[in-house]
């Protein structure tokens, strides 16, 4: 968000980073936004990127022209598990996830001799900010005798199931029962999920598996780092914040959220979009304030016929004005499109879409969102009160957040991939939402969102609690490039 103001140009030495995002947009989104704003405060990065993932990083290259990011493309590292070809998780399907991080490990090695190269010049590295899913870089950080710090694209409620499942390693007791329980005595209030709705990286991990291995390597590698700094703000994950978790580590967690920038600078962030911002805005303009749902399932959940049929029908049944960011796979019902389209009340957007602008315009009142974290943080900023459908990942985790804690959202389903709910019950929910048909607790929702978006705004405006802690991060930089080298 704009609000996060720059500060003046330190004379201290400018501390040099280096910036490893994982190759999936969900994960390079929040790390470039957060990258933009330590730029800004007079921090030198440089973001690793392969062939594949570079272009991500033109929009954040093009804010600084003044050399204060560089790009470093490497070439992606080769591995048996992986298929030639497969280098994000763009091209990768679920299967193949723990393969990609193993092999993007793979990194490892060159980019220890490029920081070495750089050790004894002015041009000397002095931290390593790298995504979660590369936690490699943690003990190569350690290695060099530089700083480690971790970034977490989900939030910390998110991170620390993560990393608990597999510093512990519960099973279920019949390996037969996607319902069986799975408790996290370890985070506060030792919250249970069934089976099916935890992430499928952890699921399909196999003890002895060498890719297996390796994955559960990687993050409990990241419990070994300086800090964790997480794309969150104390308001909104106060609970998870009061004290360090045993999850992550006991590790210091810097909450510097919402890192998103104004819909203004958004536009290209992961991508070129399908649809421009102004055009997409000028369509909105002509309905009435927060009458208007916005639907996506992010990057990288594709919908299952039942799914879309259900949603498809909803929409048509009760007549609601939505914009549906449907990606270009998407099976949507034949003539959905087209009837939406005619009627003037609906638009689906084949491909990447400005989301920050959507949710950031007045007619725009409700999302129907997969729970995706950079999502929710997009939807809080904006205040737009959720419709839960979570699929995957951290999204149950973050779902039960909203809607158990936060008493920001309202859900969709919680079926998952596997079990679609009926078209009657996803309209009866968009009729109570956008309708005006649900009562106190509806309103109580959405009031309830609005307030979230003010806590947000004054968590990254100046003096407010994430301000404080970008700061305090941006300071420990400068004070690291101030200290002699360790040999």
């Amino acid at each position: 968000m704009a609000a996060m103001a720059t500060t003046d140009q330190p004379t201290a030495p400018s501390p040099h980073v280096l910036v490893v995002p994982y190759p999936a947009q969900g994960h390079m989104i929040p790390l470039l936004d957060l990258a933009g704003l330590l730029a800004s405060r007079g921090v030198r990065l440089t973001v690793v990127a392969t062939p594949a993932t570079a272009t991500l990083v033109a929009p954040l290259l093009a804010a600084h022209p003044d050399g204060a990011v560089r790009l470093l493309v490497l070439q992606f590292p080769s591995h048996p598990a992986l298929p030639p070809g497969v280098e994000s998780a763009k091209d990768a399907p679920p299967t193949l996830f723990a393969a990609l991080i193993v092999a993007f490990a793979g990194l490892r090695g060159p980019l220890g001799s490029w920081i070495r190269e750089r050790s004894d010049t002015p041009d000397r590295v002095v931290a390593i900010l790298a995504d979660h899913s590369c936690g490699w870089a943690q003990p190569l950080a350690a290695e060099l005798g530089i700083q480690g710090i971790v970034f977490s694209p989900s939030g910390v409620y998110g991170a620390a199931v993560l990393h608990s499942l597999f510093r512990r390693r519960p099973r279920r007791e019949d390996e037969s029962d996607d319902e069986s329980p799975i408790s996290f005595p370890d985070l506060p209030g030792s919250p249970a999920y069934p089976w099916r709705q935890l992430s499928l990286l952890y699921r399909m991990s196999k003890a002895g598996d060498e890719v297996s291995e390796g994955v559960r390597r990687n993050f409990l590698w990241n419990l070994e780092s300086s800090a964790f700094v997480s794309n969150t703000f104390r308001r909104l994950e106060e609970r998870y914040l009061d004290a360090p978790l045993e999850g992550l580590g006991f590790r210091r967690v810097r909450a510097v959220g919402p890192v998103a920038p104004e819909p203004d600078a958004a536009g290209c962030r992961g991508g070129e979009t399908a649809v421009s911002a102004v055009d997409m805005c000028a369509w909105l303009d002509k309905f009435a304030d927060s009458s208007v749902v916005y639907v996506s399932f992010g990057s990288m959940a594709v919908l299952q016929p039942p799914h879309a049929a259900a949603l498809a029908a909803a929409l048509e049944r009760t007549e609601v004005a939505f914009v549906w960011a449907a990606g270009p796979t998407a099976p949507l019902p034949e003539g959905f499109e087209e009837r939406a389209a005619a009627g003037g009340r609906g638009v689906v957007i084949r491909g990447w879409a400005p989301q920050v602008a959507a949710l950031r315009h007045r007619a725009v009142g409700w999302f129907v969102t997969h729970c995706g974290w950079n999502s929710v943080l997009e939807a809080v900023a904006a205040g737009v009160a959720m419709l839960t459908w979570p699929m995957t990942a951290d999204q149950f985790v973050n779902a039960r957040l909203l809607v158990d804690e936060l008493r920001a959202a309202v859900p969709v389903s919680w079926g998952g991939p596997k079990a679609a709910p009926g078209a009657d019950e996803v309209a009866r929910v968009l009729d109570a939402a956008v309708g005006g048909n649900g009562g106190g607790i509806w309103d109580g929702v959405a009031a309830r969102a609005k307030q979230l978006a003010e806590e947000a705004a004054a968590a990254v405006s100046h003096g407010g609690d994430s301000w404080r802690e970008m700061e305090e991060l941006v300071q420990e930089l400068r004070d690291l490039a101030s200290e002699p080298k360790q040999q």
